[in-house]
C-alpha cells in the first residue's frame, strides 16, 4: 500500500529541482512549464528483463541499452528506473520459485542487483556510454536534506551525460518491499517519484502488454487499446486489473497510480510493450505508441 499522504501531498515545490547556477542550457532543454523537455524517464520491469522461465533475457538488455544510448545521442537526458533484481538474483541463486521470505528476498535482492548492474554495464558499454547507480529508500524523499542531495546527484551526473539507473534499495529496505508504510510501492511509482524529483518532461513505464486496454487482453480477444487517456477517474481504475506477471510485483493499477502521480504534475506518461524499445523514437517524434495519459496543465 502506497504513502498516500505523501503522494498527495507531493509538489514541485517541496521537491524542486535545484539546477546548478554557472550551467547553462541550450533552448530545448529548457524548462516549459517547470519542466525539462529534453529529460526522459524509462521504466523497465522484471517481465521485460527475465524469460518466462525466470532466466534473464539478455537480449532485452541489449535492445534497451542500444536504444536508450541513441536517444542519448540525439540529445534528450535518459534516467532509467529498473525493476528486476529479487527476480534475476533467485535466477542466479537457483532458487526453484519466487523468494517470499524478507531475508530470502533482501539476498536474491542483493545477488541480483550486482548481476544487473553488471549487465547494464556491459550492454551501454558496448554503445560508449557511462552508467551510475541510485539506489532509494523511502527517507531519501521524505528527508529534505538528503532529497536535496539526491537532486544534486542526479543533476550531475546528467550534466556529466551519465545515464543513472534507479531501483528501490531492496537488499536493505524492508518497507519498501512489503510494508504497509512502502512509499514507492514499487518501481512504476518509483518511476514516477524518479521523474518529478528530476522534472523530467516525459516518462515512459515498458511493460508486458502494449498499454491500456479497455478489459484484460491476456483474458479477451476483444479487449481493445485505448490509445490516449486525458483524466484517470474511478471508473479507468475499475478497468485494471489486478498483479501483473509472476516474475513481478506491479500490475496495470499500480501503473495507473503512477501515471496518475506524474501526470498531476503536468509529465506526460506513456504505457508500451517494453520487448520493443525502439518505439521510444516513435513516442519522442510524438507519434501514437501504446497509451499516453497526457499532463495536466500546472
Amino acid at each position: 500500500m502506497t504513502n498516500i499522504y505523501f503522494l498527495n501531498h507531493m509538489k514541485y515545490d517541496t521537491i524542486s529541482m535545484q539546477t546548478n547556477q554557472g550551467r547553462k542550457r541550450p533552448f530545448s532543454q529548457r524548462c516549459i512549464m517547470g519542466l525539462y523537455q529534453n529529460r526522459i524517464v524509462v521504466k523497465v520491469g522484471t517481465s521485460t528483463l527475465t524469460h518466462e522461465t525466470g532466466k534473464t533475457d539478455l537480449q532485452s538488455f541489449d535492445r534497451l541499452a542500444q536504444v536508450l544510448s541513441n536517444v542519448q545521442n540525439m540529445g534528450y537526458e535518459v534516467i532509467l528506473v529498473s525493476s528486476g533484481a529479487i527476480a534475476v538474483g533467485a535466477s542466479k541463486l537457483n532458487m526453484k520459485k519466487k523468494p517470499d521470505t524478507m531475508r530470502l528476498k533482501q539476498a536474491a535482492a542483493s545477488v541480483g542487483q550486482c548481476s544487473i548492474m553488471f549487465l547494464y554495464d556491459k550492454f551501454f558499454g558496448d554503445y560508449d556510454k557511462t552508467i551510475g547507480q541510485i539506489l532509494l529508500n523511502a527517507e531519501d524523499i521524505e528527508q529534505e536534506e538528503k532529497k536535496e542531495n539526491l537532486i544534486h546527484t542526479f543533476d550531475s551526473l546528467l550534466e556529466m551525460n551519465i545515464i543513472p539507473i534507479v531501483n528501490e534499495n531492496d537488499s536493505v529496505s524492508y518497507t519498501e518491499i512489503e510494508s504497509v508504510e512502502r512509499l514507492f510501492g514499487d518501481n512504476d511509482m518509483l518511476s514516477a517519484v524518479t521523474a518529478i524529483l528530476c522534472k523530467a518532461g516525459r516518462l515512459v513505464i515498458l511493460s508486458d502488454i502494449d498499454g491500456f486496454y479497455d478489459k484484460d487482453p491476456r483474458l479477451y480477444a476483444n479487449a481493445q487499446l485505448i490509445p490516449q487517456i486525458d483524466e484517470i477517474t474511478d471508473a479507468t481504475y475499475r478497468l485494471a486489473g489486478g498483479a501483473g506477471s509472476r516474475r513481478g510485483t506491479g500490475g496495470m493499477r499500480t501503473k495507473l497510480q503512477a501515471a496518475a502521480l506524474a501526470t498531476a504534475q503536468g509529465i506526460d506518461t506513456v504505457i508500451t510493450n517494453g520487448k520493443n524499445p525502439a518505439s521510444l523514437y516513435k513516442i519522442l517524434a510524438g507519434e501514437s505508441v501504446g497509451t499516453l495519459f497526457t499532463g495536466s496543465s500546472i
